[in-house]
């Protein structure tokens, strides 16, 4: 968490220029001591942080320092900014919420002034309506076994239980749906699994 911050607000004092303690830890949520020593941090790392003290001062970058995500063409930027400004219920499920907004900040904030200026007229223009999804635990449980390679019974309490080795959750117009490494060809609409016990077990992924 604390490296993700970090590379934020590299982003933020890069883009925005200066700006002081308080404003930078309203904008990452957290202490001014805190954004202190992230300074302290980043200087440590070699990046030319200048603290300026007294009215008027504030925490910048010194040398021209600049990291940038480069060669967008404008319309690929408004193409980032319509994609990154959905709200996407799929992630939500998968618990991956904070870590995609964490993730569009960043991305946002990475790219070249004309290119993030596009991408944020984009995304205010041009909104994706997101597609309400029934609440189903199991697929956050999914997703975790996917993550760490858990053998899964599904159907587990039925006379038809089936041992999969999820490889990986697809969404689409019927749903979710598993992708079972023992039959990658066909995938497993979640509304057929029932119930699912996720197994301790651990399985290898074949070769390609």
């Amino acid at each position: 968490m604390r490296a993700s911050r970090l590379l934020l607000m590299l982003l933020l004092v890069q883009n925005r220029g200066r700006m002081t303690s308080d404003d930078l830890a309203a904008e990452l949520e957290v202490s001014k001591r805190t954004i202190l020593r992230d300074v302290e941090a980043l200087s440590e790392a070699g990046l030319p942080m200048i603290v300026r003290p007294g009215r008027g001062g504030g925490i910048e970058l010194g040398f021209n320092y600049r990291t940038r995500l480069t060669g967008l063409a404008a319309d690929e930027a408004e193409a980032l900014g319509v994609l990154l400004g959905r709200r996407a219920p799929e992630l939500a499920a998968l618990g991956l919420t904070d870590s995609a907004a964490r993730a569009t900040t960043k991305l946002i904030e990475s790219l070249p002034d004309t290119s993030r200026a596009i991408a944020k007229r984009a995304a205010a223009q041009f909104r994706l309506r997101p597609t309400e999804l029934p609440e189903d635990e199991r697929v956050s449980a999914l997703a975790e076994a996917v993550r760490r390679r858990r053998v899964v019974r599904i159907r587990a309490r039925g006379p038809g239980a089936r041992t999969v080795h999820p490889l990986g959750l697809t969404f689409g117009a019927s749903g979710w749906e598993v992708v079972d490494a023992l039959d990658p060809s066909t995938s497993i609409p979640l509304a057929e699994c029932g119930t699912i016990n996720i197994s301790s077990q651990v399985f290898s992924v074949p070769p390609p």
